[in-house]
């Protein structure tokens, strides 16, 4: 039986080729819906965005709902200066047909996981907790009937990506991610410790190029588009895939490797802001709270999104 989620998203280009992934794997995930989340670009883009990639694989009947437009406490910080203005550019996507539903992202999460039997709905987190950790402040019970919460969020031995210190999605709204950290749910968070070992090099995008496929085509020109910054950054021979590593995860663990230890966020508003403090160590006694994957298989992780999108339209 495929596993029941719920994405929460805000895409960006990574982010459609993680959605894309799931997408070919239907005997694997039964995509519940899809909540978009301010983060890369505004809440108007990020739905817009969603709605795009699933006409793009031709699925349509997956339905999306707009969360929360900003963070808990903060205003919004985005990513357009990688993302470029829509979030989404380097692929020219038709507008979509489909309208987001007039259900609120948060209700749709809360209402999803009482209807469901305990443990059998999972979150597959892309982006910052906002929708998230609004529903478990909302309704406190839900987390007892989720399954796992799977994220790309995060960073410890990397350091930070947005600031010297914190990694995008969590820095974006620190509140929410101290939130669902604390919730008690199963998580495993792919941080950039191990997304900056997944480069995008200019081989493995002519890979995915050569598949074909109109969502391969199109996966590989919005990376090729957003890796430019990256690019210039880091100076490495590719730029890191992201959100991918979350259905990669879930799809083939034994892929990647970590250990379960405890991470706390920092909720301040000083040069840390947004950190993630990952006591990989055990130096203390703090409960361990989250499976933290710092490792991954490279070539592995290629082989997997190449053998996905040759499914798909």
């Amino acid at each position: 039986m495929p596993t029941k989620v719920i994405v929460t998203t805000d895409p960006g280009q990574d982010e459609a080729a993680a959605i894309m992934m799931m997408l070919a794997a239907p005997e694997s995930f039964e995509i519940l819906g899809l909540v978009a989340t301010a983060g890369n670009i505004g809440l108007d883009h990020t739905v817009i965005n969603s709605l795009k990639i699933l006409e793009l694989a031709n699925r349509a009947d997956i339905p999306v709902f707009a969360g929360c437009p900003r963070p808990i406490l903060r205003q919004l910080v985005i990513a357009d200066h990688v993302h470029g203005p829509t979030g989404l550019d380097g692929h020219d996507l038709p507008p979509p047909t489909a309208k987001p539903r007039k259900q609120h992202g948060v209700d749709f999460i809360v209402e999803t996981l009482r209807s469901a039997k305990p443990g059998e709905v999972h979150i597959a987190s892309l982006s910052p907790m906002t929708n998230l950790a609004m529903a478990l402040v909302q309704a406190p019970d839900i987390a007892a009937r989720i399954g796992s919460i799977v994220m790309m969020a995060g960073a410890y031995f990397e350091q930070g990506n947005i600031t010297p210190s914190a990694e995008f999605n969590v820095y974006v709204d620190p509140e929410a991610a101290d939130i669902v950290l604390k919730s008690g749910v199963p998580i495993t968070m792919l941080p950039l410790d191990v997304t900056h070992k997944m480069l995008s090099t200019r081989e493995r995008l002519n890979r995915i190029r050569a598949v074909g496929t109109r969502c391969a085509i199109a996966i590989a020109d919005m990376l090729t588009f957003s890796e430019a910054f990256d690019l210039k950054k880091y100076g490495w021979a590719g730029a890191p895939l992201h959100g991918p590593c979350v259905p990669a995860y879930m799809l083939r663990p034994d892929l990647f490797s970590g250990r379960k230890i405890n991470v706390t966020v920092q909720c301040s508003d000083d040069l840390t802001a947004g950190a993630s403090v990952a006591d990989y160590w055990q130096i203390t006694n703090r409960p361990r709270n989250v499976t933290y994957i710092r490792d991954g298989n490279s070539d592995g992780y290629y082989d997997l999104i190449c053998d996905l999108y040759a499914r798909l339209p």
